[in-house]
C-alpha cells in the first residue's frame, strides 16, 4: 500500500522553539547576574525604601514633635530640660542607667519622686529613689498626693516627715487631680492649709500639679502665685488658654527609659537652664 502524502515542514515551528529558550536562556542569566550582584545594589534599595516609607509615615505630622526611638515616645523639641515622675509602680530604678540614657540632645535631667499619699501612705519605693537617685547625680524632687477629704494640715505635716526637703532640691509637689466627693471650696480650704504649711517648712513656694480638665475647673483663678504643673498627654503643643501661666508640663505617660523596667511619665520644663536652677531649693 503506498505512503500518505505528507506536506514538508517549512521549519518555522523549530525555529520558534529555538528562540523561546534563548530568550529564556537569558533572563535566567540575567537573575543570576543580579543575585551575585545583590550586596552591591541592596543597601541602596533597602535605603531607599526605609526613606520613602519614613517620608510616608511623618506625612502630615509636626517637625517639633518626632518619635524619639529610644524613648518609645514623641518628645517636643522645643525644649531643652527634660524630666520623668516616678512611683512605686515602676519598682525598683537603676539611677545610673537612667541619668546615662540619651538620643541626640535629650536626655533625663530631673526626676520627680512619690512620697506620700493622703496622711497615712508612704510610696514603699521613695527612700531607695531619694537616696539613689541623689547618688546618680540626678536633681530630683518630692510629691505628694493630695487627698481632698483629708486635713490640709496634716498632710503636709506627714509629707514633710517622709521627704526631707534640702537645698538643691527641686520644690515639692502637691498632686491633686480629684475632689474626692468634696466640694471645690472645702478642697480648695484644705489645699490652702497644705501649700501654707509646706512653703513656710521649707522656704520655697510649692510647685501644684493636676490636669488640664481639673485645673480650669477647680483651681483656674485661685492660684496664681503657684508654679504650675500641667498633665495633658500625646500632645505636639500643649493647648492652654491665654494668660494661663506654667512651669512643667507633663506630656507622656507611657516613656521607655533605661533602668526602669516599666512605663514611665515624661516632664518638660518651660525654660531654660538658668530658669530652671533658680527654681531650686536655696
Amino acid at each position: 500500500m503506498a505512503a500518505a502524502y505528507k506536506k514538508p515542514s517549512s521549519g518555522k515551528r523549530s525555529s520558534q522553539k529555538k528562540n523561546y529558550f534563548s530568550v529564556k536562556r537569558v533572563i535566567a542569566l540575567l537573575a543570576l547576574l543580579l543575585l551575585a550582584l545583590t550586596p552591591l545594589y541592596y543597601p541602596y534599595i533597602e535605603k531607599n525604601l526605609a526613606s520613602a516609607w519614613r517620608w510616608l509615615h511623618d506625612v502630615g505630622k509636626s517637625p517639633n514633635y518626632p518619635v524619639y526611638k529610644s524613648f518609645h515616645i514623641h518628645i517636643p523639641v522645643k525644649y531643652t530640660i527634660h524630666g520623668i515622675d516616678v512611683s512605686s509602680y515602676q519598682g525598683l530604678i537603676d539611677w545610673q542607667k537612667v541619668k546615662q540614657m540619651h538620643q541626640d540632645s535629650v536626655h533625663i535631667s530631673f526626676a520627680y519622686l512619690k512620697a506620700t499619699e493622703g496622711i497615712f501612705l508612704t510610696d514603699p519605693y521613695f527612700l531607695h529613689n531619694w537616696r539613689a537617685c541623689q547618688h546618680a547625680g540626678m536633681i530630683s524632687g518630692a510629691y505628694h498626693y493630695f487627698r481632698p477629704r483629708a486635713n490640709g494640715k496634716l498632710q503636709a505635716k506627714f509629707f514633710l516627715a517622709v521627704a526631707k526637703i534640702e537645698k538643691g532640691n527641686l520644690p515639692p509637689v502637691v498632686d491633686v487631680e480629684s475632689l474626692d466627693g468634696v466640694t471645690p471650696e472645702n478642697m480648695r480650704k484644705q489645699l490652702d492649709e497644705f501649700l501654707t504649711a509646706v512653703a513656710l517648712k521649707t522656704n520655697a513656694k510649692p510647685i501644684i500639679y493636676t490636669g488640664l480638665k481639673f485645673y480650669y475647673d477647680n483651681l483656674a483663678g485661685y492660684y496664681n502665685n503657684y508654679p504650675l504643673w500641667i498633665s495633658n498627654f500625646d500632645h505636639p503643643d500643649l493647648a492652654v488658654l491665654p494668660g494661663t501661666k506654667w512651669s512643667f508640663w507633663q506630656h507622656s505617660n507611657h516613656g521607655k527609659v533605661s533602668g526602669i523596667l516599666h512605663g514611665v511619665d515624661f516632664d518638660v520644663f518651660k525654660g531654660d537652664s538658668l530658669a530652671f536652677r533658680k527654681l531650686l531649693v536655696k
